[in-house]
């Protein structure tokens, strides 16, 4: 049986900083390069202020920084915001208000390509977006 969300959300391994032994994803080898989990990335989008917005890259960059390391991983950072905006798209499903989940609308742009994905599908996170004038 697939996992739920909200056990992809938790069932990740433990953060950790690793050293490239091969160029990926605009690193090359010997960067370092922080792997963040989901629980993290949801955290991090709960920080972000009612009526502000960061990006995904801005997230890596700060994850990185934060970390001492070169970047973060481009391809978890993406896979791990969506994997804390469909946990809180089951929160809701299960009566949780919208102003009581994680708003992941802060990080997740409406026209980027994980925005496509979510099964809200991007018009729901312009609509919430919009409700917090974010533009």
């Amino acid at each position: 049986m697939a996992k739920s969300w909200s056990e992809k959300l938790r069932g990740a391994k433990p953060a950790h900083v690793s050293v490239l032994d091969k160029p990926f994803g605009g690193f090359q080898k010997g960067d370092k390069l922080f792997i963040a989990t989901p629980v993290m990335v949801r955290d991090y989008m709960k920080k972000i202020r009612r009526g502000s917005s960061r990006s995904v890259a801005d997230m890596r960059a700060d994850f990185a920084k934060a970390h001492k390391a070169k970047g973060t991983c481009p391809i978890t950072s993406s896979i791990f915001a969506r994997i804390a905006a469909e946990a809180a798209l089951d929160e809701m499903a299960a009566g949780k208000a919208a102003d009581k989940i994680t708003p992941f609308w802060r990080l997740i742009d409406a026209k980027s390509p994980v925005a496509k994905k979510l099964s809200c599908g991007p018009a729901f996170v312009a609509k919430m977006r919009r409700a917090e004038g974010i533009a």
